[in-house]
């Protein structure tokens, strides 16, 4: 009679949604038909799965991230696991949706792939992660066009989707140290490239 009267709360009450209410009972709620469940999960991570989709250039970035939802909302019944997974989960569907609207828009020129990335230690350091914080979009629009590809997607699933180095390892078929070594290149990279900028000034 409780998980009853739960369920008919949590269908009809949205003041029960906190803000910092974990994304597992939200994703509870909502494969328990609650709409309002849902919804609040769609305004917790639309904006950043937008900005990811909008930082790898998507043709529709608002059209992509409400497919990557509905999609969310199709499969929601056979998710199983904490926040972290679900975070994880929803960013390999937007990231899936992204690669299909980069192979759709293929006949524009993309830069050169990374190749032969060597295995390294290296990993983010307080100081690039509080650089990325400070900069503005445009700022970051303008940087991530230098990176290949491939460091452009490992920056933007360490930075946007806030993947660990073995998630993003996962979703992209790469070995742990191959990711590494992608994000220290990109680092390096953006580095020389602010340097340059301030020495033009």
């Amino acid at each position: 009679m409780q998980s009853s009267d739960r369920r008919s709360q949590a269908t009809t009450s949205p003041s029960r949604f906190r803000r910092d209410l974990p994304v597992t009972a939200l994703v509870h709620d909502a494969r328990a038909g609650c709409p309002i469940a849902f919804e609040h999960l769609y305004r917790r991570f639309a904006g950043q799965v937008a900005s990811y989709l909008r930082w790898h250039r998507a043709s529709d970035p608002d059209g992509l991230t409400n497919d990557v939802f509905a999609q969310v909302h199709r499969k929601l019944g056979g998710f199983e696991g904490d926040d972290r997974s679900f975070r994880s989960w929803l960013f390999t569907i937007a990231h899936h949706r992204m690669v299909d609207d980069r192979r759709r828009n293929s006949r524009q020129p993309m830069l050169q792939g990374e190749v032969g990335v060597e295995d390294t230690s290296a990993d983010w350091g307080d100081v690039e992660e509080d650089a990325f914080a400070l900069l503005s979009h445009e700022s970051v629009r303008e940087l991530l066009g230098v990176l290949s590809p491939d460091q452009r997607d490992v920056v933007l699933l360490r930075v946007v989707a806030d993947l660990s180095v073995e998630e993003v390892a996962r979703l992209l078929g790469k070995r742990e140290g191959a990711v590494k070594a992608l994000q220290h290149r990109a680092l390096a990279s953006l580095r020389r490239h602010l340097e340059n900028q301030v020495a033009l000034v």
